[in-house]
């Protein structure tokens, strides 16, 4: 006789794998559903891409091979059990730790159906197996927006991926102030390639820390490590120091006494963004010329762009890319892009931590239908329906208890409204009427139990005001 299986015990958490609660999912859906409207008002088509991809391309970027989700079945044969690495067997699937990596490839495999320049937004779950801390997870969505095209990208496509960044984000009125920091590879390079630097690659991978390693370390960091003398690692340290947000950085870059063609590229380059993101700067999103964002990724050719969030700047960005000039190559086309990438799990969940953004309700619902008792459900079901006809959102109350009850029922949940059935009596016999005859058809009143004002209602007519149509975003402050 087999024995019953056991009830699931109280689950241990599992770090770095968020769940939301009904309200934080409620802004997060809003959140993408305000990214979705920007990117598409600009154009740019949604796609999603599978999960898994085959794990040699996955690594063709150089990402760290423990950071790499391996996916093969339970019960894995000959054929999916390759080891983890750069040459793993081509059957060895890994989940996918960005979405440039398999966009490189969608665009590779479906050149033929696409039209260029080709401007897509994605808004999809990312893994990455690293160690879980603030800001950083194992599972978590990413939006991009990149635009990419055959042979060539015009340059004026990485002043339109920051601007339609900026909108985006300048529309989320409810985060904390963003600043969205700008430089250009080419600058970089070219500055250190005036100087004299032997290799700019390695001075950029040490700029690259310079939020992290003070400017002592920093200095010693470019002798040791880039071979540049001491006068010249103070001028990269100067350089790292510009911050402007208009084009006044191009005077202070010349001050330093440093020429190469590139720099002066560069220069003009980033000021084009600059130029071009003016009208959507404002006090909440800063767009500025920083000279310190290097990213490391080498992949980088020109523009690059990282975000950070006043007061929770140790997350570090939380919105970051660039311009990349080889984004896929079959070997006789090369398709370059320009794209930035919002970290949409790592911007909401510190302020869903400390309390700081949650919705002012748990559920959709606007209204509640109290139930009067137990026959009178198909009514109020009815009266349910015919809201949830004109799109509101519309619950019957479980069980027919008494009306304070239901209210309270209503006032955890949030909902706003509750709704009052019609309940037609007899007409009183005093009154001269006939027994059985019933009185003037009494209405539906409906109750804001916020207020406590309750009126008559019919369920073919009335609406809620707009702001209690759907749950809104509530901040510390509200």
């Amino acid at each position: 006789m087999s024995q019953p299986k056991p009830s699931l015990s109280k689950p241990t958490p599992l770090s770095g794998f968020p769940e939301l609660l009904p309200a934080e999912r409620f802004v997060e859906l809003q959140v993408i559903e305000q990214l979705r409207t920007t990117f598409e008002l600009h154009g740019f088509a949604p796609i999603e891409t599978r999960a898994a991809e085959p794990l040699d391309q996955l690594l063709r970027k150089g990402e760290i091979d423990k950071e790499v989700y391996l996916l093969r079945r339970l019960q894995a044969d000959s054929e999916d059990s390759g080891e983890a690495g750069p040459g793993a067997d081509a059957n060895t699937l890994g989940l996918h730790f960005d979405l440039t990596v398999p966009f490189a490839r969608y665009v590779l495999e479906n050149a033929g159906k696409l039209d260029f320049p080709f401007r897509r937004y994605q808004i999809q779950k990312v893994w990455r197996g690293e160690r879980p801390q603030e800001g950083r997870y194992r599972e978590f969505t990413q939006a991009d927006i990149d635009v990419v095209a055959k042979d060539a990208l015009p340059f004026h496509h990485d002043v339109e991926v920051a601007r339609v960044m900026a909108e985006a984000l300048s529309c989320l009125s409810f985060l904390p102030p963003l600043r969205l920091q700008i430089n250009n590879r080419k600058l970089i390079e070219g500055f250190y390639r005036g100087l004299g630097a032997p290799d700019p690659a390695p001075v950029m991978r040490v700029i690259d820390k310079i939020d992290k390693v003070p400017p002592a370390v920093i200095a010693t960091m470019l002798v040791e490590e880039a071979g540049l003398d001491d006068e010249q690692a103070q001028l990269c340290l100067r350089l790292a120091e510009i911050q402007a947000q208009d084009t006044s950085f191009v005077e202070r870059v010349q001050a330093l006494g440093v020429s190469h063609e590139l720099l002066s590229e560069g220069l003009a380059e980033l000021a084009a963004v600059i130029d071009g993101c003016a009208s959507v700067s404002t006090d909440r999103l800063v767009v500025e010329a920083d000279l310190r964002i290097a990213r490391g990724l080498d992949y980088y050719t020109g523009t690059v762009f990282e975000t950070r969030m006043s007061g929770y700047e140790s997350l570090g960005s939380v919105c970051s890319g660039g311009r990349y000039d080889s984004l896929a190559s079959d070997g006789r086309t090369t398709y370059p892009g320009v794209g930035i990438s919002l970290g949409v799990t790592r911007l909401l969940m510190p302020l869903f931590g400390r309390k700081k953004l949650t919705a002012n309700r748990s559920v959709p619902s606007a209204v509640l239908i109290a139930l009067p008792d137990e026959h009178s459900r198909v009514r109020c079901d009815a009266i349910a329906q015919e809201l949830r006809r004109r799109g509101i959102a519309t619950e019957v109350a479980p069980t027919p208890q008494k009306f304070g009850k239901q209210i309270r029922f209503a006032e955890r949940r949030g909902i706003p409204f509750v709704w009052f059935p019609a309940q037609p009596e007899l007409q009183d016999d005093a009154l001269g009427a006939p027994t059985g005859e019933r009185a003037d058809e009494p209405q539906d009143e409906v109750k804001d139990i916020r207020s406590g004002e309750q009126v008559p209602a019919d369920a073919a007519t009335w609406t809620p005001p707009l702001e209690d149509l759907r749950p809104q975003i509530l901040t510390s402050g509200d």
